[in-house]
Parts: C-alpha cells; structure tokens; sequence
C-alpha cells in the first residue's frame, strides 16, 4: 500500500474527513509497523470554535496553518489526539476512531504489540475491537506521542 501523496490533503475539511475513512494509519514501532483503519473522522475549520486553530496561530498549533497533510498532535481527555490538516488555513480533520489492521507488513506481532501498548484500566489485554475506539485509544494503541511530533 503506498503513501498517500501530499494532494490528498489539499481538501477542503469535510471532503478530507469522509476520504480518510477506509484509510490505513502505520506507525513504525522498532521492527513492527502497527496498523489501524480509519472509521471515524471530524472535520474542523478555522471558524469553528471547537477548533485549535480558531484560538489563533501560535508555534504549537503552527501545522494547523500549513498546506494539507502536516500532522497536529494535542493533548485530550487526559491522552493524545491525531489530527491532519487539510485546504485552508486553520482547516483540519481529527482522527476518532480506528480498528486495527492486519496485512503482510502488519502482522500478528503488531496487533499483540498495539494491545501492550493500551492495556485496559486494569492493565488486562484490550480487546482488538475495543483497542481503537477512541481518539486517545488509537493514539496510545499506535504509540503516537504529541512530542514526537511536536514541530
């Protein structure tokens, strides 16, 4: 599966939202790629009052204002949030929910390594369907950190 090309974020928020649905997240983890498939998506724009960027650029909130397809991370409900920017600035879509993937570059191993890396509250093993399902989940499943990509 190859990358998507920087064009595909050049939408506008809404459109980007819906296309990113079905889509593939990797994030490399040592010698693991973890995987999750996007199936829930929130598009924001600069004049919405629940965006970031509508409080104004600042050096953090920087990739909200650059060309579609710059990664913003934030903290939220005490975890952290994926979002890609998209056409326009301040424009961005917030990735909700994912499920995990398996494929040749994604195997067994991965999914075993995602369910380590998000144990439930009593640090049991979350189930696959449950270990996505949620912005702050998909983060921690894929071990994407916001000061890893705070730049």
């Amino acid at each position: 599966m190859p990358a998507l090309p920087d064009s595909f974020f050049d939408r506008d928020a809404q459109t980007l939202a819906k296309a990113l649905l079905g889509k593939v997240i990797r994030h490399r983890h040592g010698n693991l790629w973890l995987a999750a498939r996007i199936i829930e998506t929130e598009a924001y724009y600069l004049t919405d009052k629940g965006s970031h960027a509508s409080l104004g650029y600042t050096e953090k909130r920087k990739a909200l204002f650059l060309d579609g397809g710059h990664i913003y991370m934030y903290y939220a409900r005490g975890g952290d949030s994926l979002n890609f920017s998209a056409h326009g600035p301040g424009n961005a879509v917030l990735i909700k929910s994912a499920y995990p993937w398996q494929d040749a570059l994604s195997g067994p191993n991965s999914l075993a390594q995602m369910q380590l890396n998000n144990p439930d509250a009593g640090g049991k093993i979350r189930p696959a369907e449950r270990l996505c399902a949620g912005q702050t989940l998909l983060c921690r499943a894929l071990g994407l950190k916001v000061p890893a990509w705070d730049a």
